[in-house]
């Protein structure tokens, strides 16, 4: 079980990378194939200890070669371990992925100010690291993050996830958490909301699962409208404001390969809902939609989103942007559509960004990401694919998400 990182006198630390060599990044550190492709990771400077441990290792003339192998972490999870098991659940480290949305019809105006969707939502394998730890206080929840401007308090739909579950339950668990952030803000990718989901999961884990999968589905729903969401398997049909959430029991092929583009600029969910005219809106009823995609797979006709075209009214550079990686692609992708309300541009059928968005001076802090389906068992929560890759073209690093309502 990983440990949370303020439990270890030694961390890890990620390094960014300049991708403007796409097929051959330039690493600062020591890579390693255990951890993943697209990362490396260096411990700090350390000195030799007792329990710095030798490994023998044949080499090829029968000489043997003496490898030093210095671990300061091992000791100290093995401890932790130890105590685990005689006092029960005390640290938890949990993937929290994005979403996007294949098609998202908009169909009419509610009297509560909502406006009523159809969408099929799907989990994708980008998404933030979340490290829970039982607090000894009992007093109140400690939540750090890698980014600036996180809000750390009550606003924070991480915290109000938490005090939700204690509300609902009458636990009295609190929480060191630690939120490792990925996901970019103003996406439309549910980063936000896919943190939410994470910290209710993990707080039943922390009470012996008192409440049930469809219980914390529907709890959720008080705080957020795409929460619900991510409690399905991973795929499903979403109505309603997005919490009327239907599990589509053949999920897209989890071998099929995007690219996430997203550029620096933000889109405001409430501006883009603000220019959104429903006389403007497709007439495609979006249960052919999902039929068509269930049985012949995405194409660039169905991937329809209602949201683009006032999307493109609040950032014009975004409709630029997606008629460019069209353009570029030249066939590479079976489908490139925005998600949600933007900024992020989805490419579906290769991993790799056109060249343009290593080359043009004008892209050089867009945010790209590969990525694929992701699906998760009942009674298990997501993991992350060992071959997902987030980065940024330049090695600045991005502005993340704040998972803030």
């Amino acid at each position: 079980m990983a440990s949370s990182s303020h439990l270890l006198p030694f961390h890890l630390h990620p390094c960014h990378y300049n991708t403007k060599t796409p097929k051959n990044p330039t690493f600062r550190g020591v890579s390693s194939p255990n951890l993943g492709h697209g990362s490396c990771y260096f411990h700090q400077k350390s000195s030799f200890q007792k329990n710095s441990s030798p490994r023998i290792m044949a080499s090829g003339s029968g000489r043997r070669q003496v490898q030093i192998v210095y671990d300061p972490d091992e000791r100290i999870n093995r401890l932790a371990d130890e105590v685990d098991k005689n006092t029960g659940l005390s640290r938890l480290s949990l993937f929290s992925p994005c979403k996007i949305n294949v098609f998202l019809r908009i169909t009419g105006k509610r009297e509560d100010g909502f406006h009523d969707l159809a969408s099929l939502f799907h989990v994708v394998s980008l998404g933030d690291t979340i490290k829970f730890s039982l607090s000894p206080t009992k007093t109140k929840d400690q939540l750090s993050t890698n980014v600036p401007g996180v809000p750390l308090d009550e606003r924070n739909l991480i915290v109000k996830a938490l005090n939700l579950y204690r509300k609902k339950t009458g636990t009295d668990n609190f929480f060191w958490i630690h939120l490792d952030k990925k996901v970019p803000t103003g996406a439309g990718l549910g980063g936000g909301s896919s943190n939410a989901a994470t910290a209710l999961w993990a707080a039943n884990q922390f009470s012996g699962c008192l409440a049930s999968e469809k219980e914390l589905q529907e709890w959720s729903g008080e705080i957020g409208s795409d929460i619900p969401f991510f409690f399905s398997h991973g795929a499903a049909y979403c109505t309603g404001r997005g919490e009327i959430v239907e599990d589509i029991p053949h999920a897209l092929p989890v071998d099929l390969p995007m690219v996430l583009v997203k550029p620096q600029e933000a889109c405001s969910t409430a501006e883009v809902y603000k220019r959104f005219r429903l006389d403007q809106a497709s007439s495609v009823d979006p249960l052919n939609l999902l039929r068509e995609i269930t049985q012949n797979g995405i194409s660039q006709d169905v991937c329809v989103n209602d949201l683009e075209p006032p999307a493109f009214e609040v950032l014009p550079s975004l409709k630029k942007l997606k008629k460019r990686i069209i353009a570029a692609g030249r066939g590479d992708y079976n489908a490139v559509f925005m998600s949600g309300s933007g900024s992020t541009i989805v490419g579906v059928g290769s991993p790799d960004p056109p060249s343009f968005i290593y080359d043009d001076d004008e892209y050089k802090d867009v945010f790209v990401s590969e990525a694929c389906f992701v699906t998760r068992q009942e009674n298990e929560w997501y993991k992350e694919p060992v071959s997902s890759k987030a980065s940024l073209i330049n090695d600045t690093p991005p502005e993340l998400a704040s998972p803030v309502e």
